[in-house]
């Protein structure tokens, strides 16, 4: 019997590894699908390349965020850009006039969304 314990606690250490494994990697954003909701709803207030300048900005009391300036965007943490996205830019203390996509992403879409962003920064 102590066997058969011994043998189910190595084989249970053995799995639960795995398993987190294979969840992180299914956690991983789907860029490209980021990529095509960006350039669908995003781009026409922050532009193409993300630097707050597509054909809808000019209507806007705020500039859109340009995402390219590595300055301003590396102290938005990843969680900010989640909110802002998901809750609008009010929810961050941001523009009004960025809306609230809750009930257009849902939260992965969102992280992805948030990864995407993150990318117009090349440094």
């Amino acid at each position: 019997m102590r066997n058969n314990l011994k043998n189910f606690v190595i084989l249970v250490s053995l799995i639960i590894p795995i398993v987190a494994g294979a969840s992180a990697l299914a956690a991983a954003p789907d860029l490209a699908a980021a990529k095509d909701n960006y350039n669908m709803f995003c781009s026409k207030c922050h532009g193409a390349n993300g630097k707050g300048d597509g054909p809808a900005a000019a209507s806007l009391h705020t500039q859109p965020r340009n995402y390219t300036d590595c300055a301003t965007m590396s102290k938005i943490t990843d969680d900010t850009l989640f909110k802002a996205i998901k809750d609008g830019g009010g929810s961050v203390g941001l523009s009004a006039e960025m809306p609230s996509w809750s009930k257009g992403f849902d939260d992965d879409e969102i992280h992805g969304l948030v990864a995407y962003v993150r990318s117009f920064c090349q440094k």
